[in-house]
């Protein structure tokens, strides 16, 4: 008898930790209460730009992303999980500005490992299908959250098969950008097992 080691987990991990219990006001109001977000995610998204760039390039020459690169890349992310969280009613507290803050829906990445310098070479050609599924998974999101807004008002909870399936999408949308940002050479992982 012959027994299959478990795949190992995924540099990038999210986790829900939150109760599902919402306010209705906040619900109400959670594009507006997201616009100083959505600003700040802009502004520090165009350094962050500039900072996967040089990612790559020292990835590439050295095999490994330089820590200091990798966490601050790994901080956006974190960041721009926690607003999506926000967005998609995943959570319910208001959300920091730093991404260094403990949120309820939160992810943990691993810190820099050595990586594959041909898939590091090809990384954008490599990562078109996850970023295509991401993108599509992003639109079906939107359309869930909505729902989930129309619900969460009603009943003041957000229903566990939304959140279960929001949080599917937020974890693959984490994912692949962690793959197109050179956070990992790990692809994003279709599973639904949250440690996979």
């Amino acid at each position: 008898m012959t027994t299959e080691a478990a795949p190992p987990s995924h540099p990038i991990q999210l986790t829900l930790g939150d109760d599902l219990e919402r306010n209705r006001l906040t619900v109400l109001f959670r594009l507006i209460l997201a616009i100083p977000h959505l600003i700040w995610l802009m502004l520090w998204g165009v350094v962050v730009y500039f900072a996967v760039i040089g990612n790559w390039f020292a990835t590439l020459f050295g095999g490994r992303s330089p820590e200091g690169l990798h966490n601050f890349i790994a901080q956006y992310l974190t960041y721009l999980t926690h607003v999506r969280a926000y967005l998609y009613f995943l959570a319910d507290p208001y959300p920091g500005f730093m991404g260094d803050q403990a949120y309820p829906t939160d992810i943990t990445i691993a810190p820099p490992a050595d990586q594959n310098r041909w898939i590091t070479g090809f990384r954008i050609i490599l990562g078109i299908p996850a970023l295509i599924v991401a993108s599509v998974l992003s639109y079906v999101a939107q359309v869930l959250a909505f729902f989930a807004w129309i619900v969460c008002l009603f009943i003041g909870a957000m229903p566990k098969g939304f959140a279960d399936i929001l949080g599917w999408v937020l974890r693959f949308e984490t994912q692949t950008n962690g793959y197109i940002w050179i956070l990992t050479d790990r692809y994003p992982s279709f599973s639904t097992d949250p440690e996979v």
